[in-house]
């Protein structure tokens, strides 16, 4: 019998590698792969980023517009914009699954993939510990659980480092500005809400339940914010930060603690947030090193 084993092993080979793959979604639902997945298309830049991060670069056969990080991920043909998905576009590249954003994705776009009988994963990380999980998830599905498992131990060490040594210090009360008009802020529930906490602070506006409220000049100076953080739309600084200079009884502008952290890595739920939680983390400290004896 035993000389019959390594036969019976290899005959077995095949069908336990169809074992199928069920990863449970951000919505809750479970996605069911045959075997992992070769051609994967990103619906959202912060995905198609995860995914590099993930070791799954080489399988992603297509994203959508700004998906612009790493360098391979400007190369990729185009499906569309997050918020305007291009269907006929996704279904020539023969995806076996495509990963959307459950809040950036248009829910009618996502019936229709799923109606083409393309597996759609939903991604939704609510909060910065939320991006070693979407890691460990897109590697199990991609197939590279070990480049995956190794990104998603280096972030969440990062966070740790800067949890332990950022999150015990005296509170700054901070105003996260991510446009001016309309004047566009982040709820409790947002990630970034989460990274200035993580950091020491507090988001002035934490009450709020909507991702990305609009609010009032005067709520704002109601507030008294004692740092003002902006981040804009690319890597340069925005001219609208300083329009606060002529609210000098606001404590942040009078004591200089208007502050920018580039977009690309603080409002993409990716690896990279670490960069700008270290970023912010820093601002708030020099807010607090600004306070005086």
């Amino acid at each position: 019998m035993h000389r019959f084993l390594p036969a019976l092993i290899l005959l077995a080979a095949p069908f336990l590698a169809r074992a199928d793959i069920a990863v449970r979604d951000d919505t809750g639902a479970a996605v069911r792969l045959a075997q992992p997945a070769r051609r994967i298309v990103g619906l959202a830049p912060n995905v198609t980023e995860t995914l590099f991060a993930a070791g799954a670069g080489e399988r992603v056969v297509g994203a959508v517009e700004y998906s612009d990080y790493p360098e391979a991920a400007k190369r990729l043909p185009r499906v569309g914009g997050a918020a305007r998905l291009d269907i006929e576009a996704i279904a020539a590249l023969k995806p076996d699954l495509a990963i959307g954003w459950a809040s950036g994705n248009s829910p009618a776009h996502i019936a229709k993939l799923r109606a083409l009988g393309i597996p759609v994963f939903l991604s939704e990380p609510q909060h910065i510990d939320d991006v070693a999980t979407t890691l460990d998830r897109y590697g199990e599905l991609a197939g590279t659980q070990d480049a995956a498992h190794a990104a998603a131990q280096r972030f969440r060490n990062r966070v740790q480092d800067l949890r332990q040594r950022y999150g015990a210090r005296p509170v700054v009360r901070t105003f996260y500005e991510i446009w001016q008009q309309p004047l566009t802020t982040v709820g409790g529930e947002q990630m970034i809400s989460d990274v200035i906490r993580l950091c020491g602070g507090e988001n002035v506006f934490a009450n709020l339940k909507s991702l990305a409220p609009t609010v009032t000049l005067e709520a704002v100076l109601a507030a008294d914010p004692e740092a003002i953080v902006a981040s804009g739309m690319d890597a340069a600084r925005p001219e609208w930060l300083d329009d606060w200079r002529r609210w000098s009884s606001v404590t942040a502008v009078r004591r200089g603690n208007l502050f920018f952290v580039p977009p690309d890595i603080i409002q993409r739920q990716t690896p990279r947030l670490a960069d700008g939680a270290a970023e912010l983390c820093a601002d708030l400290d020099t807010a607090r090193g600004r306070r005086g004896p």
